[in-house]
């Protein structure tokens, strides 16, 4: 029979990322639930959205392309946009054991942006599953 130290952390590690408006919305209202033992990151091209974040981290990207005035609802500009941080992404999602990714599908960065998240937290070793809401039209 195997015996588990009293002592150690066994918790799991997730982190909950929202890209782009849609996703950073849903973080929001996590946070706003009271959702804990959780790390949220904020990830999104508009920078004045992404101050309105309660998020535990907050990933400008995309500054040097978008000038932090969003991605114009082009997903190739929210894919560049997370390339160009991709370090800053990984160093975000470091030690994680789940990753949670949520974005709205329709919109530039969320679109754009969210498979380059998933890549990186893959390439980590974390349990990555993607939440995507689409828009109704």
């Amino acid at each position: 029979m195997t015996t588990v130290p009293s002592q150690g952390n066994y918790l799991a590690v997730i982190k909950v990322v929202g890209v782009g408006g849609g996703g950073v919305n849903a973080v929001n209202r996590m946070i706003d639930s009271g959702l804990r033992n959780v790390e949220f990151i904020a990830a999104n091209t508009d920078a004045q959205a992404l101050l309105m974040s309660d998020a535990d981290l907050k990933l400008d990207i995309g500054r040097q392309l978008t000038r932090g005035l969003g991605a114009g609802s082009d997903p190739e500009v929210g894919r560049l946009a997370a390339e160009e941080h991709r370090p800053e992404i990984e160093e975000a999602l470091q030690g994680a054991d789940m990753v949670f990714i949520t974005a709205g599908k329709g919109g530039g960065t969320g679109t754009g942006a969210a498979p380059v998240v998933a890549e990186v937290a893959k390439s980590l070793g974390a349990l990555t599953i993607g939440v995507v809401t689409r828009p109704f039209t």
